[in-house]
């Protein structure tokens, strides 16, 4: 949660937390070199690389198994703890607009610059190809209805065990509010989802000491399963998808994060180094997702609108994946000789920001929901999805870079927008006066306060964080 940049108690814990040696530069640096062996060793032994798959498909599933009380707690805590309902409901109205407004501009950025590069055109679809297109749609889609259904979990407690973010949302949000109307009965609550909260991130921390192996095995299966001559047949599309991401980060977000907040584009981006390494490495922005819960409080944005935003910015705010979405689908009408009017491609790219919402942040979502999009809107283009199989797993990175770039940027728009960022404690941040704890990976005041066992016993329950505007 933000706390006032002059806080005294803040001022003690950042010196005690500087006192502490960090090792975790070490594990970073470890994971560069793990990304380069795993290279290695696909290209020199593609069957051995291909076998080493499992390590980096773990090491993401133990991610994933962490995403559900993560959410719930952060939630929990940050509708919990605010007095009047009617302030989550700003926040989430704010957050849905501006998700839905940038898929849009994303959207429009891929099919202009989609239709200038034209990616497609002069390949050939292969016979050996044809049928990898419809195996990758799948079940890669479905209706609106049963979109909206599957948010509605089985039991109160399923959404936990079952790794829906969506679920998980949900029956945060009724928990929140519940003890929201409570009042001070649910204090105790409260303060036991604080203390679960800390246990999550200490878990998670231990957990990211396993990064490097599962960078390795992810990196060595990938080489090994691809090699170089994916890149060669096809660099025109990966350059092209890249190019425009970061088009869209550097000039879109970047403009909107200086105008709006005052900030510089590279100092967040900096500040998430290590965020960015660790989706490099995996392919996954859900792999991120706990460690920009807890950077975005650290940089000054209330636990509320981090609570909110984050969470559903990874199902709604995917404006990596939308850009994907847009220069796959002309990529694919080019390459097999079928391009598609201006009317055409309007039209399936409203149906495609329908269907990108709620695809998941992991290594393959946007190849299903692009090959499901296809089947249902343009069925006579579903075997093209064959031609990008091979090297989806390299645009899917750039995709997932995006995605949790622009989810960063939303968190601290929306935390402006709402009176709830502290600027000051930011520009403090960047230049490494506040350091965050990367150990326990909690705000420098509550793990100080926790382990001194000093915190009062109503601390961030009831009251919203304080900021300067």
């Amino acid at each position: 949660m933000a706390h006032p940049a002059d806080s005294p108690t803040q001022s003690t814990s950042t010196a005690g937390t500087t006192g502490r040696k960090d090792r975790t530069h070490y594990l970073y640096v470890a994971v560069i070199v793990a990304v380069l062996a795993g290279i290695a060793v696909g290209f020199a032994a593609p069957e051995v690389g291909k076998a080493l798959k499992p390590l980096g498909t773990g090491f993401v599933a133990l991610i994933k198994m962490m995403i559900s009380p993560v959410i719930f707690c952060t939630i929990v805590l940050g509708v919990g703890s605010v007095r009047k309902a009617a302030q989550v409901g700003k926040v989430g109205g704010l957050a849905l607009g501006y998700f839905l407004t940038m898929s849009t501009v994303a959207l429009a950025i891929g099919l202009v610059v989609g239709n200038i590069v034209k990616p497609g055109s002069g390949l050939a679809l292969g016979q050996d190809l044809a049928g990898s297109g419809a195996a990758a749609a799948g079940d890669g889609h479905g209706s609106t209805v049963d979109f909206l259904l599957g948010i509605v979990p089985t039991t109160l407690v399923s959404a936990l065990t079952e790794g829906e973010v969506l679920q998980t949302l949900l029956v945060a949000l009724l928990v929140g509010f519940a003890l929201q109307a409570m009042g001070r009965t649910g204090e105790p609550v409260l303060r036991g989802v604080k203390h679960l909260e800390r246990l999550v991130f200490r878990v998670l921390a231990m957990i990211m000491w396993a990064a490097p192996v599962g960078a390795f095995g992810a990196m060595a299966a990938v080489v090994g399963a691809t090699g170089m001559d994916a890149l060669k047949s096809l660099a025109q599309i990966m350059l092209g998808f890249y190019a425009t991401c970061l088009l869209f980060v550097v000039v879109v977000l970047g403009t909107l994060l200086r105008v709006v907040a005052g900030l510089n584009l590279f100092s967040l981006l900096r500040y998430l180094g290590r965020e960015f390494l660790l989706i490099v490495s995996t392919s996954s922005s859900e792999s991120a997702l706990p460690r920009l819960i807890a950077k975005m409080e650290h940089l000054g944005v209330s636990r509320p609108v981090v609570g909110i935003t984050v969470p559903t910015g990874y199902s709604f705010n995917l404006d990596g994946t939308a850009i994907y979405l847009t220069m796959a689908s002309l990529f694919v009408a080019d390459a097999m000789g079928k391009p598609m009017s201006i009317g055409e491609q309007v039209s399936l790219l409203v149906f495609m920001i329908i269907a990108s919402k709620g695809a998941a942040g992991v290594t393959g979502a946007g190849l299903a929901t692009l090959a499901g999009g296809l089947q249902s809107h343009r069925p006579d283009l579903v075997d093209g999805v064959g031609l990008i199989v091979g090297i989806d797993r390299f645009m899917s990175e750039a995709r997932a870079l995006t995605n949790f770039a622009g989810n960063a940027v939303a968190t601290v728009l929306v935390g402006t927008w709402t009176g709830e960022f502290d600027r000051g404690r930011a520009e403090q941040v960047f230049s490494g006066a506040l350091p965050f704890d990367e150990a326990s990976m909690l705000d420098d005041h509550d793990a100080d306060e926790a382990s001194a066992g000093t915190a009062p016993a109503t601390a961030d329950v009831r009251e919203p964080a304080t900021v300067t505007r």
